[in-house]
């Protein structure tokens, strides 16, 4: 019997929260505010916010075309692979207190490291997915999916060796690869947006946000104006929206790991509020839970217009050439001054 309630828990949480549906509700919203305050910025009315919504469910009712030329297995069941991977990788970022330990029963995991190896697999299945077209603007775009793919790696890796040896050095010692345990010292100590030494790689990981989720103007690989939508130009119907989706939700898992890395503290303020209201036992915790879920959509959603619609909005699209220098000098740059200042204590 146990048993049983332990697979229908865990499957749960995959399909509901912090699963596939709440990946696709949150992100979906991520994707329409963000279009929402781009088009504002730019003094446009812009799309309503449940434009992708509507964009996904229209999609999924068109007609799927698979070329000619193409593998029809590698064409249909690569964007799949994206959506999996995407909604797997959200299992292992907490939202404050609410930690799901798959990892076992150790709270000491890496997943850290398997955060960053998941979010190798969306960019592996699009580009897999242009690559079985043989479309040339899907080649074109795919070498370019590849490069940007590698220069936001850097930064990302020096900002989370950072914020882990940050951790680390307080804790046990060493690097912290622990999302879980980073989470629970900002809980006892801070938010580590406060910690002057990791301000730096706090910008770096907002300035790696768009590179990584392929938003204006690091979206080099599906340039509409040079390579009609590159890897995506032969895709169409459900496979076509199951990549805007995956878009979406890599959106939300890219600003939900910068807040429970940089902002994870807040939670220690949501319990606060809640034992200031009075409440004890179950009814706390309900609102705990609650309150912490939409205090990170919240979040989410700063950062989303920070680090995504503002950039967007102020800036012209860059080369790919100018993409790998960026990430490689002055993102970089930023990430690594960070992780010099706290290795030395600093």
């Amino acid at each position: 019997m146990d048993a049983v309630l332990n697979a229908l828990r865990y499957l749960g949480y995959v399909l509901i929260f912090p699963g596939f549906l709440f990946c696709f509700m949150t992100g979906l919203l991520l994707a329409g505010i963000d279009r929402k305050l781009v088009a504002r910025m730019q003094k446009r009315v812009g799309p309503p916010i449940l434009q992708p919504f509507y964009d996904f469910f229209k999609l999924c009712g068109k007609k799927t075309i698979v070329p000619a030329a193409a593998n029809k297995t590698v064409f249909l069941l690569a964007p799949l692979l994206g959506l999996a991977a995407l909604v797997v990788l959200q299992l292992f970022i907490p939202v404050f207190r609410i930690q799901l330990h798959l990892g076992g029963a150790s709270r000491d995991v890496a997943d850290v490291i398997v955060i960053l190896y998941l979010l190798l697999i969306p960019a592996v299945s699009i580009i897999l997915g242009g690559a079985s077209t043989g479309s040339p603007y899907a080649g074109v775009g795919l070498s370019r999916e590849m490069v940007t793919v590698l220069a936001c790696e850097l930064p990302l890796v020096l900002v989370l060796l950072g914020v882990g040896r940050y951790v680390g050095r307080d804790t046990a010692g060493g690097i912290c690869f622990s999302l879980n345990q980073i989470v629970d010292y900002q809980m006892e100590s801070g938010s580590l947006i406060t910690k002057a030494s990791l301000i730096p790689a706090a910008i770096a990981f907002l300035l790696v946000i768009p590179g990584e989720t392929g938003n204006h103007p690091f979206d080099a690989a599906e340039a509409e104006t040079e390579i009609c939508e590159g890897m995506l130009a032969e895709y169409s119907g459900a496979p076509l929206g199951v990549f805007k989706l995956s878009h979406a939700i890599k959106m939300l898992t890219m600003t939900s790991l910068f807040v429970m890395l940089f902002f994870g503290g807040v939670g220690a303020g949501v319990e606060h509020l809640v034992a200031l209201m009075g409440l004890t036992g179950g009814a706390a915790a309900a609102v705990v839970t609650i309150l912490d879920i939409l205090v990170m959509v919240l979040l989410c959603i700063v950062v989303t217009a920070v680090g995504i619609s503002l950039v967007h909005a102020v800036t012209a699209r860059l080369k790919i050439e100018q993409i790998f220098k960026y990430y490689w000098t002055v993102v970089s740059a930023l990430a690594l001054l960070s992780l010099v200042l706290v290795w030395y204590g600093l």
